[in-house]
C-alpha cells in the first residue's frame, strides 16, 4: 500500500534531520494518512479511502465527497477516486 494520499495527492517527502550541533541526516516527512469510510450523497454508498488528514478537513469543509469530487483535478486523484467521481457526475447527469 503506498504512502499517498487518494484524493490530494499528497506523498512522502525528503528533508534534513538537523541535529543541535547541525549534523544533518537524511529523512523522510510522510503523510498523515487515515483510511475513512466516506458517504456520496447522491450515489447513496459509501467508499473506503486512504486519504490524509488536510484531506479529510476540506471534504468536510466543501460539503461532503460528491463537493469535493466536483471541484477536485483529475490528475490529483486516484484511480480509485476517478471512478468514483465518474459514477458521480453520470448519476447526476441522468437525475438532471
Amino acid at each position: 500500500m503506498s504512502r499517498v494520499c487518494e484524493l490530494s495527492g499528497k506523498a512522502p517527502m525528503t528533508g534534513n534531520t538537523v541535529s543541535h550541533a547541525n549534523n544533518k541526516s537524511r529523512r523522510r516527512f510522510l503523510p498523515n494518512l487515515n483510511d475513512v469510510t466516506l458517504i456520496s450523497d447522491v450515489l447513496g454508498q459509501s467508499f473506503k479511502l486512504r486519504i490524509s488528514a488536510a484531506a479529510l478537513r476540506t471534504v468536510d469543509h466543501r460539503g461532503g465527497l460528491d463537493a469535493f469530487l466536483a471541484k477536485a483535478k483529475d490528475d490529483e486523484l486516484s484511480v480509485k477516486a476517478r471512478a468514483i467521481k465518474k459514477e458521480i457526475e453520470k448519476a447526476q447527469a441522468t437525475a438532471a
